[in-house]
């Protein structure tokens, strides 16, 4: 009994042990720097970092795994069911991630993105609460507008025949709906002042907070809402601003069919 336990530990695949922690460990790495940073605990930088230490644990972990696999299959060792989890887990892990850089790396360096680049909606109770090491709430300039334009054609205000209270009323409600922190919500008055909201959008797994200012303008027509969304850290947002405003811009449309 002792020697074929010993024969059976001699066969047994250290690859593929050791991929399989490895791939375990990766798990709770990425949730932490997920948690600490949503819970304030931790800054941009280091979670950055944490998240960046867990992610290559995970690749490490699936090639390994990969490698163990083959070993495994051909020298009849034990630990194949292993280096097959560990290549499972590490892909789910490296999952989300993977598809949301292919994605970004695609576009331009912007983190600041507005429906009308050349007037865009201005932060007021935003620069007080702006933490002193995020990204300037300065719009870039033309450079920036002009690369957005190629960018993001699609990005562009919505006109209401509604009047700039109800326009007003239903942005405030999407906003709401959507869970984001308002820090501000002046309504319209009249021709004589804009509307204007602004909040932070938190991202739902990591906590990435964006700084939007919604603006509501009286047109002759009705109302014009315009929306800015800006990445607190970081040089590059990867398209999730965009992707807010759009996304925005949809449900109002949606709205306004609606009534």
């Amino acid at each position: 009994m002792i020697r074929r336990r010993l024969y059976t530990e001699e066969r047994y695949s250290p690859l593929a042990r050791w991929s399989f922690r490895l791939a375990l460990f990766s798990v709770p790495v990425v949730a932490l720097a997920a948690g600490l940073y949503r819970a304030g605990m931790l800054d941009f930088q280091p979670a950055i970092a944490t998240l960046s230490a867990g992610l290559g644990m995970a690749l490490i972990a699936a090639a390994m795994g990969i490698v163990a696999f083959f070993i495994t299959w051909e020298t009849g060792w034990l630990g194949i069911g292993r280096a097959i989890a560990a290549v499972a887990i590490g892909g789910l892990v490296l999952a989300g991630p993977a598809a949301v850089l292919a994605r970004g790396m695609m576009l331009p360096k912007l983190t600041d993105i507005a429906t009308d680049p050349t007037d865009p909606p201005r932060f007021r109770a935003l620069m007080l609460a702006h933490p002193r090491d995020a990204n300037s709430l300065a719009f870039g300039g033309s450079a920036a507008a002009e690369t957005q334009r190629m960018a993001y054609p699609g990005i562009k205000p919505v006109d209401l025949t509604a009047t700039p209270e109800e326009a007003f009323n239903t942005v405030l409600a999407l906003v709401q709906k959507r869970r984001w922190h308002i820090l501000d919500a002046i309504p319209p008055r009249g021709t004589r002042r804009d509307g204007q909201i602004e909040a932070v959008a938190v991202s739902p797994v990591m906590g990435f907070r964006s700084d939007v200012s919604i603006r509501i303008r009286p047109t002759a027509k009705g109302a014009r809402v315009d929306v800015r969304s800006s990445a607190r850290y970081g040089i590059h947002d990867l398209g999730t601003n965009a992707q807010r405003i759009e996304a925005l811009m949809a449900d109002l449309a949606a709205e306004r069919r609606r009534r």
